[in-house]
C-alpha cells in the first residue's frame, strides 16, 4: 500500500480558538480526520512564566502600541525540539514578508514540519527573527493579526499536499497553478434568467470542450491579469488556441 504524504502544522497564537475555522470544516477538517495532516493551535500563553500570562509589553524607546515578547517564543521552540526531536521549519507572517502565491505554497506543502507564529499589536521582538526561517505577506495592506494570513497560507498549503483534495486535476486546474486564470464554471439548469450554458459544454466532445476552456483562460488572464499572462510560458497547445483566437479576430473584422 502507498504511504500518503504527511505534513505536520503547528500554529502559535494568543487565540487558538481561531483556527477552528478551518480545521473544523471542508478538506482540511476531512484531511486531519485521514491523518493526512497533523494540526495543532498552540496558546503563546501557555509558554510564558509569570503568574499573569503576559505576552506582550511597552516597547523599548517609547512608540504607540504594544511588542509581543521574546520568550514564550523561544520557549515553544525550544520545547517543540525537546518533545519532537527535530527542528521546526518556522514561518512568520507579516506585511515585510515576500508575497505569498501559488508557487509558494506548492513549495511549501513538501515542508514535512511548518510553525506559524502568528504576531499581533505592533509586532514581535526583533530577536524571534532569529527562529524563523521564511517570512510572508499575503497582500500590500495590514489586518490586525497574523491569524487570518495564516489561515490563508495553511489552506492554500494543504491544497498541495496529496490526499487532501479528492481531485489532483482539480487543483490543477486552479487559478495560478499554471499560472493562467481558472476557465469560467457552469452546472445545471442550461439556461437560467435567459443565461445559456456555452453549447460546446454540452457537446461530449471533449477535445473542443479542453479548447474552449484554455481558450477562456487564456483571455481572462489577459484582460485581468496581464502580469502574470507576461510570466507565462505557453506550451504547443496553448500557442495553438492563441492562433486561433487571432485567427477569429481577423475573420470576424473582414
Amino acid at each position: 500500500m502507498k504511504m500518503t504524504q504527511k505534513i505536520e502544522i503547528d500554529v502559535v497564537t494568543i487565540f487558538p480558538e481561531m483556527f477552528e475555522a478551518i480545521t473544523k470544516y471542508g478538506v482540511l477538517s476531512r484531511a486531519i480526520k485521514n491523518d493526512i495532516i497533523s494540526f495543532h493551535a498552540h496558546n503563546l500563553r501557555d509558554y510564558t512564566k509569570d503568574k499573569h500570562k503576559i505576552t506582550d509589553l511597552y516597547a523599548y524607546g517609547g512608540g504607540p502600541g504594544m511588542v509581543m515578547k521574546p520568550e514564550p517564543f523561544f520557549e515553544f521552540y525550544d520545547n517543540y525540539i525537546k518533545t519532537r526531536n527535530k527542528k521546526p521549519y518556522v514561518i512568520l507572517t507579516s506585511p515585510q514578508g515576500k508575497t505569498f502565491d501559488s508557487n509558494e505554497a506548492e513549495r511549501l506543502s513538501k515542508q514535512k514540519n511548518l510553525v506559524f507564529f502568528c504576531g499581533r499589536y505592533e509586532g514581535i521582538d526583533e530577536r524571534v527573527m532569529t527562529l524563523v526561517d521564511e517570512e510572508f505577506s499575503i497582500g500590500d495592506f495590514v489586518v490586525t493579526g497574523g491569524e487570518l494570513p495564516s489561515m490563508i497560507m495553511i489552506d492554500a498549503i494543504c491544497r498541495f499536499v496529496p490526499g487532501v483534495v479528492g481531485d489532483v486535476e482539480s487543483v490543477k486546474n486552479d487559478s495560478f497553478y499554471n499560472s493562467l486564470l481558472d476557465h469560467p464554471h457552469y452546472t445545471k439548469p442550461r439556461e437560467y434568467r435567459g443565461l445559456r450554458v456555452p453549447e460546446v459544454l454540452l457537446s461530449g466532445n471533449h477535445e473542443k470542450i479542453e479548447e474552449y476552456r484554455k481558450r477562456e483562460s487564456i483571455i481572462r488572464t489577459i484582460i485581468k491579469r496581464p502580469d502574470l499572462f507576461i510570466k507565462h510560458e505557453l506550451n504547443d497547445f496553448e500557442k495553438k488556441v492563441i492562433v486561433n483566437i487571432i485567427r477569429e479576430l481577423i475573420l470576424n473584422e473582414k
